[in-house]
This record gives structure tokens, sequence and C-alpha cells, in this order.
């Protein structure tokens, strides 16, 4: 009798677990499915170079590129794309990174086993034609003081 109750709660056991698998296929099937993303992409700007470049790397705040080429390292403002300097190098490097702690560039070759850190300064220019002055023109020292931005 022990063996007919335990067959008959299985059987109640199995038939439930069928029920609920036969109520889940129409949900599962509802359901919606996962969607796949895409990425969209158009080009920004394409450079021609008077040479082959070997590698390229970028400044953190994004407004410097550089362009590692044979014998120098072309910089480029990002925002005109316009070459704003040009540092050169040997030859032989083929590999260039930026490390943004020290503002520096990182030269490497592997031909020659060599590595150059290249500390970066921003020098900025002014025009100063049609200012208002004081003391000599051709003073050895320009001081420019800004105290109106309108």
């Amino acid at each position: 009798m022990l063996q007919r109750q335990q067959r008959g709660r299985y059987a109640i056991v199995r038939r439930n677990v069928i029920l609920l698998l036969l109520a889940c296929i129409p949900l599962a099937l509802a359901s919606p499915q996962r969607a796949n993303a895409d990425v969209e992409w158009s080009l920004k700007k394409q450079l021609s170079l008077e040479a082959a470049p070997r590698d390229i790397a970028t400044s953190a705040d994004g407004r410097w590129m550089y362009v590692l080429t044979p014998g120098e390292i072309l910089v480029y403002a990002v925002p005109e794309y316009k070459i704003v300097s040009r540092i050169p190098v040997d030859k032989s490097f083929d590999r260039v990174t930026y490390s943004a702690p020290d503002n520096s560039l990182i030269a490497s070759s592997s031909a020659e086993k060599s590595v150059k850190v290249i500390q970066l300064s921003v020098v900025n220019h002014f025009t100063l034609d049609g200012l208002p002055f004081k003391g000599p023109q051709n003073a050895p020292v320009t001081l420019v003081v800004f105290s109106d931005y309108q």
C-alpha cells in the first residue's frame, strides 16, 4: 500500500511539472527576444601623409594626435587636424605611446633595442599687433595681461 501511495505522489508531481512546462511555453514564445546591438559609423577625417605611418597615439584629453613616421613624429592639433610640430627621431623607431601622468611621448625601436621619452610642453603664441602697450616695442621680455574677457 505504501508503494502505491508513493507511485501516486510521483504521478501527481510529474503531472504538475508537465503542466508547468506547458504553461511556460507560451510565455517563452511571447517574451521579447534579446536585441543585437549595432554600431553606426561615419568617416570623420582622412589624412594624407608624406610617409607611411608606423604607429599613432593620442593625448589623454584628445586634443593632440601623434603620428610616428620614419624619422619624425608628426604632431596634429585634433580639432583642425593640422600639423603643428614635427619631432625628429631615429628612423628605426617603430612604436609610440602617450604617457598622460607626465605629458610625454615614449618612442621605442625594436631593432635598436632602445626607448626615448620625449617631454611635451604646450607653448601658446600670441600676436600683439595693434594692441596697446607700455614701454619699448623691442623689449626683451613681453608681459601680456588678460584682464577683460568680453
